[in-house]
This record gives structure tokens, C-alpha cells and sequence, in this order.
């Protein structure tokens, strides 16, 4: 076994790797850049060397700068991870020269298949089904426009490096493939270094669902299950859940077999991914081969009970498998929900910033017997950078079955307390309560149909405005008994706190009336329905958990100004709970307006003006772009909205740019 592991990664990937490899009692090493230099990966690993700049191409995958740690401190082995360095076929030729194991499969296997191009063409040879497609080079915008057309729109426009949703777009017409080309082009050569792209045909209504491989140096490759991976925006993976629940056993077992036999084509250890694309039928065609650990694989770990990183460690020190495939047996059922730094308010964009709050729901088995797991890489205080993924954690539930996990990761993400930068929890909770995806009707198109208008928030209906008005009467309670405490008594008088409230809400107002009693309030409200409140709210507490009607709610709660805002299941309301003559004379006062910002370009996230396409005194129209923004490792055009003349760019190319920073002016 290996004395010492250098991880070649960083974030909540390298920590998942470091908790593996210390269970094994194996030494490890982590790498760091500039911005890293306090990251949690960094204070978990027994020792950690410093690679370079910020930016991953300066630092993370410069292979040299990897190997110069190694030497540095004497690792045996090394573990890509996911992304960076993980599909690189020159990094695993490197560590094999300076006599390291990779962690990870041989080199012809990472060249066979993590070229999307020759790797569909190997899959087509051993006979897997394909979707049809252009698997040649494309040199110009032109060719791709061309073979576009002859695959027949839509298509796929995809880097043949990539992973990850970088370098992918999908285009509808001329117009949008051109564009797609030479987008695609340009993520593909920044974030991998390799801007070759290709075209297949766009599956409709698809699926996209996974197979998780293993295999060892002796002959011996298994198949794991799958993985449902449908829920998705901007072609990256959000929700992921294991086992499918749309696969029969049959069509299992026929994926599973075919991923094996792929997997074996080309002499394939370790862990490994064949990802495919499912259509109503049931009909599955072979979309690539991941050869690296994937984000997701907390899913499969969870319904198998195999830990995925101990066994690429013992794979890749010659041990067997030490179970076949009558043994895989698949438990219950497990949902993944990936936190995000991104704003759904704002169609998904990046943000950044530091973490002024950071608190996940308590980790491990709980009382009703569910499973909550949360792989991280930050920490309360730390920053969100604007130079890597995203992702700020993978929160995963396991219970016996698929609903009892939704539920599960529904109470879960209502207790995970994140402030301080924008992210996707409040739309992860509104597909948990979605009954499409209750149902399990699920495409990768779900995102686009049912949030059609993008992501604001989850409307209240009139049973959860009736609980969020309880709550915020007993918070309103609670704050006038301090304030009363600390008025103290005057002479032989106390304050009284009334028991008549006026609450107004997202649904208008209720009119209630308090009753104390030993565990709680009751609540009336003025047509005769009464909820019981009971909770562990104090004034300057932000989340707690509250019993409604006998029902648990887990609930965000701030004071802002006169209202109480409560940030539950999706939904973000600011509560008003008033005494009946002020809530009257509150529905006299004006209502303050947004200043006008028609005329404005403004940045939606924090990022680099990469393109200026306009010029002042232009005239644009609709749908043109104006601008490239990159962030986060993904390029974003900036469109105009209609027909105008621009008066003012107010930046310039290189120029990096704070959310809602002005890029140009209209006339």
C-alpha cells in the first residue's frame, strides 16, 4: 500500500480524497495556489506545497509544478480528482516516467476514451449504439454550420476534451451553431487547453443517465448501478439521484453490460463512468466515457455501501477486487443536491465572496433513520473565488426509498445556513417539493420547462402562507416579551404585550389572535382555523426549527427593518406582524419603486470583460451581442434586449467587473 498520496486537485474533491486516505491510515499531500493558500484541503492534509497563481492554468494543471511537489515531498501516488489534470493523458505518462502510481486508469484507456471523438468511434466498433454525429475535426465556423445542417437541427456542439458542461452548446439554427462553434472554442482552450470541438445530433426529450464502473489490474471489471443525472442547466449536472427511477432491471443489467464490455475494449481499471443518453423507450445510446472519479459518485457509494476512492487506492497498488458482480447490491435510495455559487435570482450567474455564514445540517444517520452527507471544501469565513468551479458542496441523503430521500434532502437543505454570497439552495428546495420531479417524470430539459421564465422563488400557497404567518407570530411574540423585559416596570406597571396581531404576507393579511400556553402559541386566525407554533427561536438566532400543526419546519429567519423575513422550502418572504391600528395605516403608505435602469447594460456577476462588439454611437438590435463576460471558467455573451444606439461604454477589455457595474449606456 502507498506510504504517502499528493492530491492534485483542490476544493471539496481533495477533502473527500484526504478523509479516504487517512481511514487508511495513508500520509497525503495537498497542492496549493495563491488564493488557496488558507482553503480547508490545505489545513486537512498532512503536509501541502504552494504550485503558483491563481488561475488553474498557471497552477493546478501545470503538470511540471505537480511534479516538482511530488519530489518536494516524496509522495508514491497520486489522486487527480475530478477535472484539471484527472483525463490527462500526458500527466499520467509523466507520473509513470518518475516512477508514481496514478490513481486512476492506464494511459491508453485515458487516451481511448477521454477524447470524445475517438472515444464514440470505439464505442461504435465494439458495437455500442451512438447517436449520429460529426466525429471528425471541425477547422471554422463555416464547416460547422454545414454539418450542422446535414445532422439536422438541433445539434450539440461540444469540445472533444471537455467535461463538465464547459465548451457545450446547443444550437437551433445557422445562426446559433456559428456562434456555439466559436463559443465552445474558446471555453474548451481555456479551461482545458484544447479547443477541438464536434457535433452530434441533439437527442429531444432525453435522459441522462450513467453507469458507474470499477475494475482492477487482473482482469475483473464490474458495474455499480446507475445514476439519474437529468436535472441540469447549462448542460452541468445540479440534482443527481441513484438508482434511476425509470430503469427496469432489465435495462439496468443491459447498460451496466454494455459499460463493462466498453470498459474492457479498451483495458480500463479504476473507477469510471459511461454516461448515456435514454429516450422514452428506454433506448440508451452512448454518449462518452468519464475516466475519473465523478462529482456524483456519493450516490452510488451511499446505495452500495463501496467506498469509490479506497478502492482506486487499492486498485492502483495491484490489489483485487474483493467482490464480484453477484455481490453489488443496491440499498435504498440516495438524492445529491450540489450547492452552488450561484444566484438563481439572476439566471444562475456566478458570485463571489466570502462565506459570513457557513453552516451544513448535522452529518450521519438521524433519528428517523435517513442518512445525510455533506462533501465540502470551504469553511465560515473563507472566500468563493472567482477563478474556480462554482461548487461549494455536495449534500447527499440515503433513505429506503426514493421519497423518504427527497424528504430527507428537503429537511436537510432547509437547515443548511449560507450568507454572505449568492447561491442555488432556495431553487434546490423548489425541486425537491416540484411534482414532476416527486414523480420522477424527469428529462434534461426539466429545468427549462419547468422554471420556463427562470428561477423567482416559490409563491407560498394558502397552507404555507397560514404557517409562515404562524411563525412570524411567534417571532414577533418572542421580540415584544424581551421588549417588554427590557422596558422593565414603571411604578406598579408592566408593559403588556398585546395578543391581536395583523400579519401580511406574499398571500395578504390574517388577522390572528395569540394564546400562550406551556409548549408554544396557539394561533387564531379570524376564520376559525387554529395552528399550534412551537419552536427553539431567540431574538438573534437565524435559523430555527419550528413544529406547525405537528409539522417540523426547519426556517431562516432575519429582522430586517419592521419585517421578518422567513426563507423556507424555496420560498423567501418578509412578514409583517403589526397591531391592528398599524397594519391599517400601513395600507395607506406609497410604495417605494427600483430606479430605472432601461437604459443600462449592467454586469450580472462578477467577472472579465473578455469582448467588446459594439462601438458608441452603434445601433444594435435585439438579440445581438454586446459583450463576453468570463467567470468562473465559462464565457457569457451579453445580449441586447431590443433595438438602440449606444451612447457610452464605460469599460474596457481586460476590465474586471463587480455585479451590477455598468458595461455601456443607451440613448
Amino acid at each position: 500500500m502507498f506510504k504517502k498520496i499528493l492530491i492534485a486537485n483542490r476544493g471539496e474533491i481533495a477533502c473527500r480524497i484526504i478523509k479516504t486516505a487517512r481511514k487508511l491510515g495513508i500520509a497525503t499531500v495537498a497542492v496549493y495556489s495563491d488564493v488557496d493558500r488558507g482553503a480547508l484541503h490545505v489545513t486537512m492534509a498532512d503536509e501541502a506545497v504552494h504550485i503558483g497563481p491563481a488561475p488553474s492554468s498557471q497552477s493546478y494543471i501545470v503538470i511540471d509544478r505537480i511534479i516538482e511537489a511530488i519530489r518536494k515531498t516524496g509522495a508514491d501516488a497520486v489522486h487527480p480528482g475530478y477535472g484539471f489534470l484527472s483525463e490527462n493523458a500526458a500527466f499520467a505518462d509523466a507520473l509513470e516516467k518518475e516512477g508514481v502510481a496514478f490513481i486512476g486508469p492506464p494511459v491508453g484507456a485515458i487516451q481511448a476514451m477521454g477524447d470524445k471523438i475517438t472515444s464514440k468511434k470505439l464505442a461504435a466498433e465494439a458495437g455500442v449504439s451512438t447517436v449520429p454525429g460529426h466525429m471528425g475535426l471541425i477547422e471554422n465556423a463555416d464547416e460547422a454550420v454545414t454539418i450542422a445542417s446535414r445532422i439536422g437541427y438541433p445539434v450539440m456542439i461540444k469540445a472533444s476534451a471537455g467535461g463538465g458542461g464547459k465548451g457545450m452548446r446547443i444550437a437551433w439554427n445557422d445562426a446559433e451553431a456559428r456562434e456555439g462553434f466559436q463559443s465552445s472554442k474558446n471555453e474548451a482552450k481555456s479551461a482545458f487547453g484544447d479547443d477541438r470541438i464536434f457535433i452530434e445530433k441533439f437527442v429531444t426529450q432525453p435522459r441522462h443517465i450513467e453507469i458507474q464502473v470499477l475494475g482492477d489490474k487482473h482482469g475483473t471489471t464490474l458495474y455499480l448501478g446507475e445514476r439519474e443525472c437529468s436535472i441540469q442547466r447549462r448542460n452541468q449536472k445540479v440534482v443527481e439521484e441513484a438508482p434511476s427511477p425509470f430503469l427496469d432491471a432489465a435495462t439496468r443489467k443491459a447498460m451496466g453490460e454494455q459499460a463493462v464490455a466498453l470498459a474492457k475494449a479498451v483495458g480500463y481499471h479504476s473507477a469510471g463512468t459511461v454516461e448515456f443518453i435514454v429516450d422514452g423507450a428506454r433506448n440508451f445510446y452512448f454518449l462518452e466515457m468519464n475516466t475519473r472519479l465523478q462529482v456524483e459518485h456519493p450516490v452510488t457509494e451511499l446505495i452500495t455501501g463501496i467506498d469509490l476512492v479506497e478502492q482506486m487506492i487499492r486498485v492502483a497498488a495491484g490489489e483485487r477486487l474483493a467482490f464480484g458482480q453477484e455481490e453489488v447490491r443496491l440499498n435504498g435510495w440516495a438524492v445529491e443536491s450540489r450547492l452552488y455559487a450561484e444566484d438563481p435570482y439572476r439566471n444562475f450567474l456566478p458570485s463571489i465572496g466570502r462565506l459570513t455564514r457557513y453552516r451544513p445540517p448535522v452529518e450521519g444517520r438521524q433519528a428517523d433513520g435517513t442518512v445525510v452527507r455533506n462533501d465540502t471544501g470551504v469553511f465560515e469565513g473563507g472566500e468563493i473565488s472567482m477563478y474556480y468551479d462554482p461548487m461549494v458542496a455536495k449534500l447527499c441523503t440515503w433513505a429506503p426509498d426514493r421519497l423518504s430521500a427527497i424528504d430527507a434532502m428537503a429537511r436537510a437543505l432547509d437547515d443548511f445556513e449560507v450568507e454572505g454570497i449568492g447561491h442555488n439552495l432556495p431553487f434546490l428546495s423548489a425541486v425537491m417539493g416540484n411534482a414532476r420531479f416527486r414523480d420522477g417524470s424527469l428529462t434534461t430539459a426539466f429545468i427549462a420547462e419547468e422554471f420556463p421564465d427562470g428561477f423567482h422563488g416559490v409563491a407560498p400557497d394558502a397552507s404555507a402562507a397560514r404557517q409562515l404567518a404562524a411563525v412570524a407570530a411567534f417571532v414577533q411574540q418572542a421580540l415584544q416579551e424581551r421588549a417588554a423585559k427590557i422596558s422593565g416596570t414603571i411604578g406598579n406597571h408592566r408593559r403588556i404585550v398585546g395578543r391581536e396581531w395583523v400579519a401580511s404576507l406574499a398571500r395578504g393579511e390574517h388577522a390572528l389572535t395569540l394564546e400562550i400556553g406551556q409548549d408554544g402559541l396557539a394561533v387564531h386566525f379570524d376564520d376559525g382555523e387554529t395552528l399550534g407554533v412551537a419552536g427553539n427561536w431567540t431574538p438573534g438566532r437565524r435559523h430555527a426549527v419550528f413544529t406547525v400543526a405537528g409539522m417540523r419546519m426547519g426556517v431562516k429567519v432575519d429582522l430586517v427593518g419592521s419585517a421578518i423575513r422567513l426563507r423556507w422550502r424555496g420560498m423567501d418572504v418578509k412578514a409583517h406582524v403589526r397591531e391592528p391600528r398599524v397594519a391599517a395605516l400601513a395600507r395607506l403608505m406609497p410604495q417605494k419603486l427600483p430606479p430605472d435602469t432601461s437604459k443600462l447594460l449592467l454586469c450580472p456577476m462578477p467577472g472579465v470583460i473578455t469582448m467588446l462588439l459594439v462601438a458608441e454611437g452603434e445601433t444594435v438590435e435585439a438579440g445581438q451581442t454586446l459583450a463576453t463576460i468570463e467567470a468562473m471558467k465559462m464565457e457569457n455573451a451579453m445580449k441586447a434586449e431590443r433595438r438602440g444606439t449606444v451612447r457610452r461604454i464605460a469599460v474596457t477589455i481586460g476590465q474586471s467587473l463587480a455585479v451590477d457595474e455598468t458595461i455601456l449606456e443607451f440613448e
